[in-house]
Order: C-alpha cells, then structure tokens, then sequence
C-alpha cells in the first residue's frame, strides 16, 4: 500500500538520526558509487535514466560527469548531465552536493552529512513542452564502520523538487507544479578486493492529473576476481599462471505505478523497467610460482594464488606445505591480502633508530610494518608486554580470530554464555569463541567429519593457506552477493 509521502516527511525526520546513510558520497570514486539519486546508471561511455514526470516511463541516454574535491573535512560532489530521448526531448542537470565529514578515530567510525548546494535542470520534450526544476530541498545523513579489511556503510535520505510545466494547448499556454517527494536508502562496502553500492530511492510524484509512485533500485559493483590462466606448450618452464580480472558492472530496475498514464499514451498503468551496464574489464598477469614440493599437494592451488599476489614472498623453492604456520607470517599474509595500509613514522632525526614494539620483532624487516599496523588496529594480540610470539606456531583458533577481527564481525556472534553446535565446544578457548563462531557461519573453516572444529590444532602452512583463500573469496564474492543480489531480489 503506497502511504502519503507528506504524512511520511515528518516521521522520516525523526527517524532520521539514529538510522544514518553512508551515501555514496562519501565514497572514493575508485570504489561503486551509484550517480547522483534519479536511479540512472553509466560506463565509460554513457549513462542512461528514467524519466516520469510527462506521466509516462521515457529513457533518457547521454553524458554523465562527476568529480569530487574533499578539503578541510569537507567533500563536494558535482554532477553534470546531458541526455536525450529517441524521441528528440533533451534533459540538462547540474547538481553540486556539499558533505560534512567528521571522523571519530576511537570508534573506527565516520559520519557525514549531505545538503545541495546548487542545481539546475531543464526537460525540453519534443511536443514544446517544458519541466524546470524550481526549487529542491536535500538532506542526507551517513555513517562508514571502519574496519580494517573493509569498509561497511548504511542509512538514508530525504529530499522534495518542484518543477514548473510549461505547454501550450492551442495559443493558450499552460503553467502547472509538479511536486516530487523522495526517501532513500543506501547500504555497502568498500574493500580492495571490491565493493558494491545499492540505493534505494522511493518518488512519489503529485501532478495535476493525479498521484504517480515510483522506486528505483540501482546497484553498482566493483570486484577483482583471481583467475587461472593455463600456459599450453609442453616445452615450457611453467604451465599456467594467476590474473587478476578488474569488472564492473550497474544494474537498476524501476518500478512504477501511474493511474493517470492513459491520458497520456496506451501502455500500462503498472510496470518494471531495467537499464543493466558492464564496463570494459581489466587483466594483470601475476607472477608464477614454482616451489618444487607442493606439485601433489592437496593445497598446490591455494598456495599458487597466495604467492602469485604476492601475499607470501617466499625465495626459496621450497614452500614446506605440512610445516607449522608461524603468528608472524600469517598476520603479515592477512595484512597483505587486504592491503592494509602500513603507518607512516614520524621521525624528527634522520639517524633516528626505530624502537620495536616487542622484543621479538625487527624493525629493519621490510615486513615489520605490516605487524605493527595488525597491532595497532587490535587484529592480533601479543603474547605479553615484552613479546609479540612471532615465532610461534599459530592455532586455528588464533588465526580465525585475527581474521574475524579484520572484518570487524566478532559482534555478530550470540551474547555470552552461548554454545557452538561443534562437539568440542568445551575445548575453545573463551577468547576465540566468538570468532570462531562467527568464522563457521561465514564458511570460512568447518569442522572435520566427527563435527570437531579442532580449535587448538596448529595450523600447517598449507591449511593456513587454505584459510586464507577462503578469506579472499567472502571478500571478492561473499560480500557483493549479499550486498547486491540479496538486497535487490530478496529485500
């Protein structure tokens, strides 16, 4: 049942503060961002759009441009369109949206909030008839959960345009309002693996005739996706190697429900309409491998992907896949397989010798960097004050702690006091519950046969690197799948 945007407007803002949007707004362009909130969708080379007000569904194509400068906590978005319809009616849009940013660097959060600065917009329809946007009223709050692996993000906008129409019946010309209501809705995530932003926007559209309601569902994503590539000849020095596949891809479906179409045209009062748009995929050959003692191992694959990223940087040609996977070298690999950034030291001499954290890690190790930035976003926890343990052998248990603790999950397990459904629950350790509660629901480890998840058992370098594929694939798929899919088709 379509309830009256007026009566909504004021529940809305009320609501509107403790249910925060992270729009795409506050986005890096590098990352999905869905344009602007009229439900269009672009590639390289054009942008396409719906358009409502003449009392029918009409699909605009053109030229999209964006481009943000973000200064002094401050981002200003500009949004420039030229479209047409094949019918010859032409749309020109320009919008500048202005957000204040603020950071609260102990909660891992950031916050903005949106209003229109400027705009134009003028629809010129072949029959001479005119819609000019008059006034328009924006307010966009967000919220961005900063975690290390990735970036999550939710909440909601609110907004009202009038446009003046102008037609001539005869030598009579005639000037109506046509008012637009729209609330909206906007969740995703931003990682290096990929990202993906899906907005909701409801309009209602009062016009003389009658009352026409629409909602738009856009979403835009972004992945990388790791790929092999088999090398045929025989007489060769490998037989295949890794690529990374950059695609992205925008999909948006309208529906709508016009009562007074009929006065305009013959097509139906209620429908869909979908605009779907890929850009040009991108392909990076990676290195290749060749340990000479993983060739029958049952890991080889994961092992090939991990060292083809670059994530291991092994120079031996031996892996020793059954070895113990050591603390160190497995916080340096999630480390790396999220590209997490490593801090930049001050120094105020240019002789000055970093100090360790711990008595058991280097800082001249190209690799320190990676730990101390695990450590200072509470990924990893040291043995004690003095020693961080790098050395020491890593239990599952440890390792799937480091990595819910990446991902920022490690709340989304029951409140305490609460049993796992493995039979040596008892044998976990209280301060990894959590996370390998939340590991097993992610599909990230599983118990063996006898339903034990095996908790303290040391992980070998080969299950270690298992584990981490496993990793990079809910950040490649997992999470544009629940993102996108799940929200458009099941929401």
């Amino acid at each position: 049942m379509n309830i009256p945007f007026k009566h909504q407007m004021k529940r809305l803002s009320i609501l509107l503060a403790p249910i925060l949007l992270a729009l795409t707004l506050v986005t890096p362009s590098a990352f999905a961002k869905v344009p602007d909130f009229n439900g269009g969708i672009l590639d390289e080379y054009m942008y396409e759009e719906v358009f409502f007000l003449a009392g029918y569904p009409l699909k605009f194509t053109g030229k999209a441009t964006v481009t943000e400068k973000e200064s002094k906590n401050q981002l200003t978005s500009t949004y420039k369109f030229t479209l047409t319809s094949e019918h010859g009616d032409k749309l020109t849009r320009n919008v500048v949206y202005v957000s204040d940013l603020k950071n609260y660097e102990t909660k891992g959060q950031t916050t903005s909030n949106t209003i229109v600065k400027s705009y134009t917009e003028k629809i010129a329809m072949a029959d001479k008839s005119t819609y000019t946007l008059d006034d328009y009223r924006f307010s966009q709050s967000s919220v961005i959960d900063n975690r290390p692996a990735t970036d999550y993000y939710s909440g909601n906008v609110i907004a009202r345009k009038i446009y003046l129409k102008s037609s001539k019946v005869g030598k009579t010309t005639l000037n109506d309002k046509i008012t637009v209501y729209m609330t909206g809705r906007d969740v995703g995530y931003k990682n290096f693996w990929g990202s993906t932003d899906t907005q909701f926007v409801d309009y209602e559209i009062e016009t003389p005739e009658g009352t026409a309601f629409v909602t738009s569902k856009v979403s835009d994503s972004k992945s990388r996706v790791l790929e092999y590539e088999p090398h045929t000849p025989t007489l060769s020095s490998f037989v295949g190697g890794h690529a990374v596949i950059s695609s992205s891809n925008m999909i948006s479906e309208y529906t709508y429900n016009i009562p007074f179409r009929n006065l305009y045209d013959s097509g139906p009062t209620i429908g869909n309409f979908y605009l779907n748009k890929e850009k040009a995929p991108k392909i990076e050959r990676l290195i290749v491998p060749k340990f000479r003692d993983i060739a029958n191992h049952w890991s080889k694959p994961n092992i090939e992907k991990l060292y083809s990223l670059g994530i291991f940087d092994e120079s031996s040609n031996f892996f020793s896949p059954d070895a113990a996977m050591k603390k160190d070298q497995f916080t340096i690999s999630v480390a790396k397989a999220v590209d997490l950034r490593v801090l930049e030291e001050k120094t105020t001499k240019k002789n000055t010798v970093k100090k360790p954290l711990f008595e058991d890690l280097d800082p001249k190790d190209p690799n320190y960097g990676y730990i101390e930035s695990a450590l200072n976003k509470s990924i990893v926890s040291p043995v004690n004050a003095k020693k961080f343990g790098a050395k020491d052998s890593i239990t599952r248990a440890q390792a799937a702690t480091i990595i819910v603790r990446s991902l920022g999950l490690e709340s989304r397990a029951p409140s305490p006091g609460y049993k796992t459904h493995f039979i040596d629950d008892n044998k976990i350790p209280k301060e990894a519950k959590d996370s390998i509660y939340v590991a097993s629901e992610l599909g990230l480890i599983e118990p063996d046969k006898k339903n034990r998840i095996n908790a303290n058992e040391v992980l070998t370098r080969g299950k270690a690197s298992q584990l981490l594929v496993r990793y990079l694939n809910f950040l490649e798929s997992d999470l544009k799948q629940n993102y996108r899919d799940d929200m458009l088709y099941f929401n």
